[in-house]
């Protein structure tokens, strides 16, 4: 009998495992998990809902909203999309919805519901789950296959291997799989928050702006969308896209930069000229904190108009060109200093992990050792919030599990 190792109880060690049992009845199939719990990602994942997918259907798009891993995963995804996820949970009793963002979750708002359904499949299919089981080295045979080494000095015989141990936050977690040959992209976080505790705009957190425009000050990073101001400093899907697109480019700054934000999006200096204009003919004795063109939270408003340092009772009449120009500068391009950052809720993510090039993403196997396979973070894969990463595991492993 074939025997398959998959190494990590995570979305995509669990997809794969199930997978491998799916299109390998005859194979003796056993996750190997060094934890006491399985799945605990998916558990804490979207405020414990579990964004299972996107709904995002196009695979040219999909790829977009990975800063690293685009080009290979189109291959995957050409095998298993969005669409599939969403079928393949529907097939086992779980229904999803899509919310206004786009993030898809169960119905049920319980990523209970998505374990659930996984364990039950792997269970049906007769996977073999083993936790508190940590594997310590895999070791080639000449022959063919693998011996890996347990705990107690115990050692297994597979003939494939899986590993989905996921990401890690140091470059020391990935040298076990440097002995076997394989190069590493250095680990780095991605998906964080901005931190600026010098900033004075943190006394407003709860308050939302959608959309915004973002910048790091001497780079080319930019971002789109919804930015929340929050205790610590900014957040929101605006600058966790920034983060993730920037996280090796911000890791070499030390998290020490200048963030520009157009509080207006992507509207053109004439449209904003054009308004401010209206603004001042249908409100001249109004006073500016008063009345609020560009539709943004009122709080907001106002601090950006105490921002100007203009006397208290200015009006908009006695605006003038200077102090016209001086707030269409504030509004497309203000400037905050952060220093540092905060990992984004629990979901830790890093870029980083076995480098790309090293494995064929038509069949997850490595290039370097045949019969050893990868699937979800622990390759240097990694997406924006949204769903984005666990679509990559449910992929990746999908294809592991099927050719491995």
């Amino acid at each position: 009998m074939k025997r398959t190792a998959i190494i990590g109880g995570g979305a995509a060690g669990f997809f794969a495992a199930i997978s491998a049992k799916h299109h390998h009845p005859d194979a003796e199939v056993i996750l190997f998990e060094k934890s006491p719990s399985l799945l605990s990602k998916v558990k804490i994942s979207g405020g414990g809902r579990c964004n299972v997918t996107h709904n995002c259907f196009k695979i040219s798009e999909l790829v977009k909203y990975y800063p690293r891993g685009e080009k290979s995963l189109k291959k995957v995804f050409g095998y298993f999309s969005p669409t599939d996820t969403i079928q393949w949970f529907r097939e086992r009793g779980v229904e999803t919805k899509t919310e206004s963002d786009g993030r898809m979750f169960p119905v049920t708002d319980d990523s209970q519901t998505i374990i659930d359904a996984l364990t039950r499949e792997a269970n049906k299919l007769g996977v073999k789950i083993r936790t508190r089981q940590p594997v310590q080295k895999i070791i080639p045979q000449s022959g063919n296959g693998f011996e890996l080494s347990l705990k107690k000095g115990q050692q297994e015989f597979f003939d494939k291997v899986i590993v989905a141990t996921g990401g890690s936050p140091r470059s020391s977690g990935f040298n076990w799989l440097r002995e076997l040959g394989h190069s590493i992209a250095e680990p780095v976080p991605s998906l964080f928050t901005f931190n600026m505790p010098d900033e004075t705009i943190k006394e407003l957190m709860g308050v939302v702006a959608d959309p915004v425009s973002l910048k790091i000050m001497g780079s080319r990073l930019r971002s789109e969308g919804p930015l929340l101001i929050t205790h610590w400093g900014m957040s929101g899907p605006a600058v966790l896209k920034l983060s993730a697109f920037g996280a090796r480019e911000l890791a070499e700054k030390n998290y020490d930069f200048k963030v520009l934000v157009n509080w207006t999006g992507n509207t053109s200096e004439q449209e904003i000229r054009q308004i401010l204009k209206e603004a001042e003919d249908q409100n001249p004795k109004k006073k500016i904190a008063n009345v609020n063109p560009f539709g943004l939270p009122g709080r907001l408003w106002e601090f950006l108009v105490e921002k100007l340092d203009l006397p208290e009772d200015m009006i908009w009449m006695n605006m003038g060109k200077k102090n016209i120009n001086r707030l269409l500068h504030l509004l497309t391009n203000d400037e905050y200093q952060v220093r540092g950052k905060t990992t984004f809720k629990e979901e830790f993510v890093t870029c980083g992990g076995v480098e790309l090039s090293e494995v064929d993403f038509k069949t997850m196997e490595s290039r370097v050792v045949p019969g050893l396979y990868f699937a979800g973070e622990v390759l240097d894969v990694d997406g924006v919030t949204g769903g984005f990463n666990f679509q990559a595991a449910w992929s990746t492993g999908y294809v592991a599990g099927k050719l491995a």
